[in-house]
């Protein structure tokens, strides 16, 4: 998994069709009493290569919007396409990866074996799994603990290792929720610098969920802005920062330009 990740910073368009495509995509979500709107009229066109931010308040329908992608809820409107199929054939098809909030690890399991259960689940030969599991755990820098237990390892040692469950398989889409929210701030910068590193290196398509302005612009070649409840696209910012990024990528003038820009369209968000 040496593939180089060519995508050009802030630029969206191209000739070939979009990976993910999002058409008009309403949730509603209704009791007896009451009805809530999730997620209203969303459109978004994500091209192959590019790591994309979902930003806004909480409750704007971000991780909704995921959920709806990866074929956990259905949409109550619109159309969605992932690599030319429904969400549902494209799980079928194993089109992606799912990285949760917390790693949701299983703890009887030995770190080996959890990234080798998508294998198992997935009916991969059995000579191969070893191979794979061992592959991806190289990938993320945890190969010298694949015997050790979940709860050996620190917080941020798990969401590695349920990054590299995710990527066992070689899918060409990585959906990432919210990851390491609950991690310190030292942590989470350095594991924002791993996933750039393995976002190079596979050039997988990400997708992901965050609260943070600060890291979506150092993560993201574009970051869409949610608006609070109920949940629409306020604005799509190109995020026109140089690869790779560094520490210094953080003091950079642009930087602080386009978190400023997000920020803008926050609070317009929320007017």
């Amino acid at each position: 998994m040496t593939a180089q990740n060519n995508f050009t910073q802030g630029n969206s368009s191209s000739s070939s069709p979009p990976l993910v495509s999002v058409r008009d995509v309403t949730m509603i979500f209704r009791t007896q009493d009451t009805e809530t709107i999730a997620l209203q009229g969303a459109n978004l066109d994500i091209q192959p290569g590019e790591f994309i931010s979902l930003i806004g308040p909480s409750g704007c329908g971000k991780t909704t919007l995921l959920r709806i992608l990866a074929d956990l809820q259905t949409p109550t409107s619109g159309d969605i396409s992932i690599k030319g199929m429904t969400p549902t054939k494209a799980r079928e098809s194993r089109a992606y990866g799912y990285v949760f909030q917390a790693p949701a690890l299983m703890d009887w399991r030995s770190v080996l074996k959890n990234v080798m259960l998508p294998l198992e689940v997935m009916n991969f030969p059995k000579e191969n799994r070893l191979e794979k599991a061992r592959e991806m755990l190289r990938l993320v820098g945890l190969e010298k603990f694949e015997k050790n237990f979940p709860f050996q390892l620190s917080g941020g040692m798990q969401q590695r290792v349920s990054i590299a469950r995710a990527l066992a398989f070689d899918p060409p889409l990585l959906f990432m929720d919210e990851p390491f929210g609950a991690l310190d701030e030292i942590t989470r910068e350095n594991l924002n610098m791993e996933l750039l590193r393995l976002w190079r290196e596979t050039g997988k398509t990400v997708i992901f969920v965050t609260h943070s302005i600060s890291e979506a612009v150092f993560l993201s070649t574009r970051v869409v802005v949610m608006t609070a409840r109920p949940g629409k696209i306020e604005g799509i910012v190109n995020v026109d920062l140089p690869q790779p990024r560094s520490v210094e990528t953080r003091e950079h003038p642009r930087f602080f330009e386009i978190a400023t820009e997000i920020r803008e369209l926050l609070r317009k968000g929320h007017a």
